[in-house]
């Protein structure tokens, strides 16, 4: 088995799973309406340190591809930096904030290409970027070499050490009673380039995640997150409920200030570049 057939057998293992768990009552596509909105930043922010390394790549004639840039988080910044951003991805309602985010920030050298990745043409930029696309894609290896061929100086990838999709495995054992599986993360990835001849630079980024040591003011609030994300369909919400208030003590440590999800691993943000020319 090669590495991308590892890759592929990763999500071939959770559609196997969604369908012999959920049937026909699959979880919603989360990337529209609030959850869209909780992806927009200001474009004119201060950086954070993570994006302060991902903006040091960038030069001032550059076009920088974002793939799967869904509101702008990373590409409206760097719009600010660069000659042009130009974000690839299929979600209308991800595009919706994007539009939005960019009028109101006045930002005008930064549009957007509704359209899956693979399916594009004539895209090109000098830095082809992608945040936390990976985990979703089945056929990874068309989907980097796209990557490459777009790029003419640089692709850069981030991902989380702790794929995000993959934090709330203890609460879907708590409700389904057995172990989720697992989208592939940085490990299958960068198997995978090297199969594919590509070496590339893997750097630790600074910063841990803004949901990392997230305190939660009331119980309620507390619980409304643990039932959050793609893994539980609306049927099970009042029994995965029910489930997470028998298990507070266990999911959540209580201090004056609020409550703190345990359930979610320590994570740190990789990037993973090489270059093109």
């Amino acid at each position: 088995m090669t590495a991308a057939d590892d890759y592929a057998a990763h999500h071939d293992a959770i559609a196997a799973q969604r369908d012999r768990i959920y049937g026909s009552d699959r979880p919603t596509d989360p990337w529209t309406g609030e959850i869209a909105r909780l992806f927009r930043f200001n474009p004119h922010r201060d950086l954070e340190p993570n994006l302060e390394v991902i903006a040091s790549y960038v030069q001032p004639d550059d076009v920088v591809i974002d793939v799967g840039g869904g509101a702008g988080r990373v590409s409206l910044p760097l719009a600010l930096r660069c000659r042009e951003a130009i974000v690839v991805d299929p979600s209308s309602g991800m595009g919706a904030e994007f539009d939005a985010s960019r009028d109101e920030a006045g930002v005008t050298n930064a549009r957007r290409v509704e359209s899956d990745w693979l399916a594009t043409e004539g895209i090109a930029g000098d830095i082809v970027f992608s945040a936390d696309v990976a985990y979703f894609v089945r056929d990874i290896v068309p989907f980097v070499a796209k990557l490459q061929a777009a790029a003419r100086r640089r692709v850069m990838i981030t991902l989380w050490s702790e794929a995000p999709p993959n934090s709330a495995a203890s609460l879907f054992s708590l409700v389904y009673g057995e172990d989720q599986a697992p989208v592939p993360g940085f490990r299958q990835l960068l198997a995978v380039l090297w199969d594919i001849g590509i070496l590339p630079d893997l750097r630790l980024l600074p910063e841990p995640p803004w949901w990392e040591g997230e305190l939660l003011a009331t119980r309620e609030e507390a619980l409304a997150l643990a039932q959050e994300g793609r893994w539980l369909v609306e049927r099970d919400r009042p029994r995965a409920r029910q489930v997470f208030e028998e298990n507070f003590d266990q999911l959540f440590s209580t201090s004056p200030d609020g409550h703190r999800p345990l359930w979610r691993p320590p994570s740190r943000e990789l990037l993973i570049t090489w270059d093109t020319g």
